[in-house]
């Protein structure tokens, strides 16, 4: 492995083209097995993991939750730019599928490990295994999300790479948000069976690492190209692109709060819905369910309106949703389920046109500059994406903690105040649905179209700059009639 020349000037190097088999499509779908069980299990079960089981504060169990993740916003760029860096006979980006894949289902397992009982001492650990965990998980997910943009160079094909990403995510968003707690229960709930629930995610994690490599082991690798001679510098070309600058600033508040929703669900679960055992599974399967069933139609949406719009449309039927569920104290319990499907709805949506929409950011930027360098711009995607999902909780955590919510050591929840019992409700309904719906005033500057990445494309493959006024005089050429 070593680093590729710099230089500058010469025409970018094309991804890819037209339309992969439909085997590397389920074969990279598989890695969404690791992302979706490490994005959903921890902002679900970690911080009331931390308040009902080892009897730590709520406001100390929002800090540990935040902060090893949110460390992925200096590694990721990093583990990005030495994954463009990357030469290997498995290509740039695979071997970090296995490798890092295996290290984050390790580690993941440590977190529940519990050596040390209850108390700051057990919290500490916590702290430094989840911090190691999410930094394994940097050197999986940022490569791994780097490859769409590599493997083809067709705008649709995208969209139908992330169709069926979402749905496996979704799948194992279900099996990971849902029968962990199962797992937990069935081992004897507390100490132990956090353990072997543990046990159980890492295990699933491993498969999709695996299932991954292997999966895309016939896929075309393309090329990574040159890159920005320092990180420094990859970072300045990734924030003057405008359009990706938008997209992610609206992807991050919104997995905020869509982690907020994930880190209330057992709290809602206990102090809402009167229901510690059934009904955190029953609130994931309605959440998740209805995605697996909906993504085909989400994808016609954007084919017929267009990804930006398709987005638009599920974020708004998300908060939608969450706002509803306001209400949920007096509503029956079969209208709250129906409302948390709706919910499930907007998010499939919302992460199947988010996800499609990055690899024409990368596309523009390759035009841009004449470089290839998806690494750096997929690892401050994960980064915002990771700092989102660490914040949420944390979030969710501090509603807790100003609300007077009573921390436990019994792994069962303490009796709350009507004031505390009210910021569980908030925190899981109006606070993600404002936060799901003003993130999309950020996508004002987004501009990118099919047919303008087309055009930009061409300008590309004639060896000319996006951005002088060469490649000005060309798109002016290739759209006048």
């Amino acid at each position: 492995m070593g680093a590729p020349p710099g230089g500058s000037g010469s025409p970018p190097p094309a991804a890819a083209p037209g339309v992969l088999p439909r085997g590397v499509h389920v074969g990279y779908s598989l890695g969404s097995l690791a992302t979706g069980a490490f994005g959903t299990v921890p902002g679900l079960l970690l911080l009331p993991y931390l308040t009902d089981t080892l009897g730590v504060a709520a406001g100390m169990a929002a800090l540990l939750v935040l902060l090893p993740k949110a460390w992925d916003v200096l590694v990721n760029p990093v583990a990005g730019r030495i994954s463009d860096r990357t030469r290997s006979r498995w290509g740039a980006r695979r071997p970090y599928l296995l490798i890092g894949g295996l290290a984050l289902a390790g580690l993941f397992g440590s977190i529940f490990a519990a050596p040390f009982g209850a108390g700051p001492a057990a919290a500490a650990y916590v702290a430094v295994a989840f911090l190691a965990t999410a930094t394994a998980f940097a050197f999986f997910q940022v490569p791994y999300v780097a490859m769409p943009a590599e493997l083809t160079s067709d705008y649709a094909e995208r969209t139908r790479m992330m169709t069926w990403r979402i749905a496996v995510l979704a799948l194992a968003i279900l099996v990971s948000g849902a029968v962990a707690p199962l797992v937990r229960d069935a081992a004897g709930g507390g100490v132990p069976g956090h353990r072997w629930m543990g046990l159980f995610v890492a295990a699933l994690i491993a498969l999709g690492a695996v299932g991954a490599f292997l999966g895309t082991r016939s896929a075309p690798q393309g090329t990574t190209g040159e890159s920005e001679p320092s990180l420094r510098a990859q970072l300045a070309v990734a924030g003057r692109n405008r359009p990706f600058r938008a997209l992610l600033l609206c992807f991050v508040v919104q997995s905020a709060g869509v982690a907020t929703i994930l880190a209330g669900v057992q709290y809602f679960a206990d102090q809402i819905l009167g229901d510690s055992t059934t009904g955190p599974t029953l609130l994931f399967v309605c959440f998740v369910g209805p995605a697996l069933v909906v993504m085909p139609l989400w994808s016609r949406v954007g084919a017929r309106l267009g990804k930006l719009a398709g987005l638009v449309a599920a974020s708004l039927i998300l908060a939608a949703g969450g706002l509803a569920l306001v209400a949920a104290p007096v509503l029956p319990a079969p209208v709250i389920y129906l409302l948390v499907a709706s919910v499930g709805v907007g998010y499939a949506g919302q992460q199947v046109f988010a996800l499609a929409m990055l690899p024409d950011c990368i596309a523009y930027d390759t035009a841009r500059t004449g470089r290839r360098q998806a690494g750096v711009f997929t690892g401050l995607w994960t980064a915002g994406e990771t700092f989102g999902l660490a914040l949420g909780p944390g979030i969710y955590g501090l509603v807790l903690a100003l609300t007077g919510y009573v921390s436990s050591t019994t792994g069962t929840a303490a009796a709350q105040s009507d004031t505390a019992r009210l910021g569980v409700l908030l925190g899981f309904t109006v606070l993600p649905a404002l936060l799901v719906a003003l993130a999309i005033l950020l996508l004002r500057p987004y501009d990118l179209t099919e047919a303008r990445l087309a055009t930009l494309t061409t300008a590309a493959d004639h060896g000319v700059v996006v951005g002088t006024k060469a490649a000005n005089q060309h798109a002016k050429g290739t759209t006048s009639p």
